[in-house]
């Protein structure tokens, strides 16, 4: 799948990355499937991480329950969750595979590793219980 992410989202979610640091951040996306079989994110949500650590997240349920209504309210679809690795690569980690239960879901990994140059890719995770499949998706970054 081919995942199309405006500039300023992607620099939104780098500086609450950063602010979170050395927490990991996360933050749920939104947008629309069109029919050209392209996933067009329209939204970025910055949410907090209850856990407070840099090993894993999970979203304020508060904030989830309000980031869906605001999609529901402005026509748009739940696309799935972003979060970083302060310390790690843009990559599903084994708990990141555990917790994706979504097949429908775009994951959005950005990785805080090399200082100055934050590297996202997006995942598409599915299958059972230790035997899951992840698959890179091709993630392209345009100008607003």
């Amino acid at each position: 799948m081919k995942i199309v992410l405006k500039k300023s989202d992607f620099e939104k979610m780098y500086e609450h990355a950063l602010k979170d640091r050395p927490d990991e951040a996360c933050g749920l996306i939104a947008g629309i499937d069109r029919e050209d079989g392209v996933r067009e994110i329209k939204k970025v949500y910055l949410l907090e991480n209850i856990d407070h650590t840099n090993e894993h997240f999970t979203i304020s349920p508060k904030d989830q329950l309000t980031s869906i209504k605001d999609m529901r309210a402005n026509g748009l679809t739940p696309l799935g969750n972003w979060h970083s690795h302060p310390e790690s690569p843009s990559r599903p980690s084994e708990e990141d595979k555990r917790l994706a239960n979504d097949s429908k879901a775009s994951y959005l990994i950005l990785s805080l590793m090399e200082e100055g140059n934050p590297v996202l890719n997006a995942f598409h995770v599915e299958g059972e219980q230790g035997d899951k499949i992840v698959r890179k998706e091709d993630l392209i970054i345009v100008d607003d």
